[in-house]
């Protein structure tokens, strides 16, 4: 499995990115959005999925002389400048890659994204072959903005076998075997849980998660819709007292606040026996495969969903963090670049030979009917169980900063920092989260 960079850690400035971009959107028409000789501009991120989509341009080209493309690439911080003055100022590419959510969301409200559900209902069989709850993240009042074009990249609970098999414990199915588990690790010596919390953001994936597995997905929905109040409903302050209770238990490994997520030194605990468990998204996989091999091929590592919370009302099967990146459409190209656009978008992503590069990356695309492709390529048990997590699915929720607006999602991350840190209590997190929220 390559090694690829999480879209996970580039979430929530990119979404600041693209919300300051509205504040600077102009009324005028888009001055210039054609890439060389007139093809079709599209503009991408570099490294992740950057060798599917440059053979996908050679493919496409190749086949289509009259409607090319001509994907620029750029680097995520001068990306997210260069994205927010393009568009600012009315002549950003036809096509550009982003993460959905609130920052996408900004450009809608703002009127520059096209609305891609009436092409999408005239060919079902583009529309049907991706998972529904991906493109919910692209999904504004009913419409479409943003279709993926790389892999999901779920949050499951990683666990070293032989640390599990050397205090005769399975993988935790419930929130209280999680906590009976910490017990039996912690009198072994063992660390239970790993986690780059100087990050911040892998704090998250716990709220989302018990939030969703306490109330369902209703009640992030009326969070993100602005609901007065929405930050203290019973099940927000329920998921709060609970990592409350997993902190004090000494649930996570000495230190773990001093931890940065992008090193892979959380990860490595788990590898070399010095965590049982951690929580982490679908990238965590190529981390642990890179930094410890062994550890992957001769089958030391396990993975499992999220715990059930008894007595909850969210699905067990319910998953949260990046349902994809994606590709969105300028509301001011003209006629032609649209049409060229869409039809790429439609022929080129997601054929057969788009497939098969993404998932010799790694990438587990959100295309229905891939189980044959899946069971014969590498590392099949992993990339089946993300493959069968994902389209099972009933809810997909993008990670929290992401689908909110920036500004509350950075709130959001400070906070629950506080939270993890004993600094504040669960009662003053949603009282200061609604607060935030105004």
């Amino acid at each position: 499995m390559a090694t690829r960079i999480p879209i996970r850690v580039m979430g929530t400035a990119a979404a600041a990115a693209l919300a300051l971009t509205v504040s600077a959107c102009g009324s005028g028409g888009r001055a210039a959005g054609g890439g060389s000789g007139g093809d079709t501009l599209v503009w991408a991120l570099t490294q992740g999925s950057e060798a599917t989509f440059r053979a996908s341009a050679t493919e496409w080209n190749k086949a289509h002389p009259d409607r090319k493309i001509d994907i620029q690439y750029f680097q995520n911080d001068p990306y997210k400048q260069k994205l927010r003055t393009a568009v600012g100022a009315g002549n950003g590419p036809v096509l550009f890659e982003n993460w959905g959510g609130g920052g996408l969301k900004s450009y809608v409200d703002a009127g520059k994204v096209a609305d891609l559900t009436p092409e999408l209902n005239k060919s079902p069989q583009w529309k049907n072959r991706i998972f529904p709850s991906v493109l919910k993240s692209t999904t504004f009042d009913g419409k479409v903005y943003g279709v993926p074009v790389n892999g999901v990249q779920p949050v499951v609970l990683y666990y070293n076998k032989q640390l599990f098999e050397k205090v005769g414990a399975q993988p935790p199915k419930t929130w209280d075997e999680l906590l009976a588990l910490v017990k039996k690790f912690k009198a072994r010596g063992i660390a239970p849980l790993s986690m780059g919390g100087a990050s911040k953001w892998p704090d998250l994936m716990w709220l989302e998660y018990l939030v969703d597995r306490i109330g369902g997905p209703e009640v992030f929905a009326n969070i993100a819709a602005g609901k007065k109040g929405a930050w203290s409903d019973p099940a927000v302050l329920e998921a709060a007292r609970m990592i409350k209770q997993l902190v004090d238990a000494g649930g996570f490994a000495k230190g773990f606040t001093s931890v940065t997520a992008d090193t892979g030194q959380a990860e490595a605990q788990v590898y070399t026996g010095k965590a049982a468990m951690t929580l982490q998204g679908s990238w965590a996989f190529s981390t642990i495969a890179t930094g410890s091999p062994k550890f992957v091929s001769e089958g030391h590592l396990g993975w499992s969903s999220f715990p059930a919370v008894a007595g909850g009302k969210g699905d067990a099967g319910d998953v949260v963090g990046n349902p994809a990146n994606f590709s969105s459409m300028s509301a001011q190209a003209s006629p032609k670049e649209k049409k060229a656009a869409v039809s790429y978008l439609k022929d080129g992503v997601y054929n057969d030979t788009y497939v098969d590069n993404l998932l010799k990356n790694g990438d587990v695309p959100p295309v229905k009917g891939l189980d044959a492709e899946l069971k014969a390529g590498d590392n099949a048990d992993w990339t089946t169980y993300v493959y069968h997590l994902t389209r099972d699915a009933e809810n997909f929720q993008l990670s929290w900063d992401q689908a909110l607006a920036p500004e509350l999602g950075n709130d959001l991350l400070t906070h629950l920092d506080q939270l993890f840190l004993g600094q504040i209590s669960p009662e003053t997190f949603c009282e200061q989260m609604d607060k935030a929220a105004g």
